[in-house]
């Protein structure tokens, strides 16, 4: 009896299933940095600076002018969880807070009630290209939840438990768990008010990465939890024996346990599990309440409130070149890395 439920090619966004709402893949081979930390490199060549989302050369501006990125923008009634395989982000907010963090590390953002923040991505690198990685994952919150205070904390890359095991040929699985425990590795604990604050959500967020030719077996989770497996990168893959090839999402039954084989090549994937939440979904942009009510309202307070201003002199705002990682919070605790 197979374990999959649908396949379905990946977009540029990924479609998820509830409790998540999507997750978005960036992957740029940024050039050489300049002095003012974008790219060594003319953008007037038929780029559409501002929303330059095209993969011209290799690479993408996003919404940023001078440095890749996100400029300020607000959220509301969700989570954000935001995995820098490669390369680094600058984080500012509203509240104050401040971080630069990438290459493994992990970043958690509850909006709640409501947060600007930027996301940009500082090319350090001046002697060589600087190449990056990002996994963002919107997690919705409850209704309960979607006016808490907003909150955002970091798992260093040093502090993630990775499980590791090696096959009968061997070959070996690296797993990345950056929420929901695996076997007896448990991660760190998830922000306070987050759907993945209460183990009997089965919330898990794991990136994977299997040899190939490797064989793993994904244990059971419970069957109420929704499960999907997103293969974004390598050849092809045995799923209970059903060949896959790359650049699919593959809906699981989270119920049973799943073999899973590489074929060709090391294959890369991320897996989403939990509890859906079941209730009513009404988005606008970075906006996710759960009627058309709320949104009207909440684009009404951003409009009065710009949820607190914006303390930064940019918006697109970077640090220093000269500092490493590090999470400044709006209590003024600074953690470096």
């Amino acid at each position: 009896m197979t374990s999959i439920k649908n396949i379905k090619p990946l977009g540029f966004t990924w479609e998820t299933q509830d409790p998540f709402l999507f997750c978005a893949h960036h992957a740029d081979h940024y050039p050489v940095g300049q002095e003012n930390l974008g790219p060594d490199a003319s953008l007037l060549k038929g780029r559409p600076i501002g929303q330059d989302f095209e993969l011209r050369d290799g690479w993408r501006m996003y919404h940023g002018q001078d440095v890749p990125g996100f400029p300020s923008h607000p959220h509301r009634g969700f989570e954000t969880i935001t995995i820098v395989t490669e390369g680094l982000v600058d984080h500012a907010d509203s509240l104050g807070a401040a971080g630069r963090f990438g290459n493994g590390d992990v970043q958690w953002m509850t909006a709640g009630k409501g947060v600007q923040h930027s996301e940009m991505f500082p090319l350090l690198n001046k002697d060589g290209d600087n190449p990056f990685e990002l996994f963002q994952i919107w997690l919705n919150l409850p209704a309960r939840s979607k006016y808490v205070d907003a909150h955002y904390s970091m798992i260093w890359s040093e502090d993630l438990p990775i499980f590791e095991e090696t096959d009968d040929n061997g070959n070996r699985v690296k797993v990345t768990i950056i929420a929901g425990a695996l076997h007896d590795i448990i991660p760190p604990k998830p922000t306070p008010n987050s759907w993945a604050a209460d183990p009997e959500n089965h919330v898990a967020v794991w990136t994977i990465k299997l040899e190939a030719d490797g064989k793993w077996e994904i244990p059971a989770a419970v069957s109420e939890a929704n499960r999907g497996m997103y293969f974004y990168q390598g050849d092809s893959l045995l799923v209970d024996g059903r060949e896959v090839l790359s650049g699919n999402a593959i809906e699981l039954d989270a119920g049973n346990s799943v073999v899973i084989e590489a074929r060709g090549e090391d294959a890369y994937l991320v897996l989403l599990q939990g509890k859906p939440i079941n209730e009513p979904v009404a988005q606008y942009g970075p906006f996710v309440m759960n009627n058309q009510r709320e949104i009207m309202e909440t684009m009404n307070e951003y409009q009065r409130t710009q949820f607190g201003g914006w303390p930064w002199p940019r918006p697109d705002q970077v640090h220093d070149p000269a500092k490493g990682r590090f999470a400044q919070y709006a209590d003024g605790t600074v953690e470096e890395r």
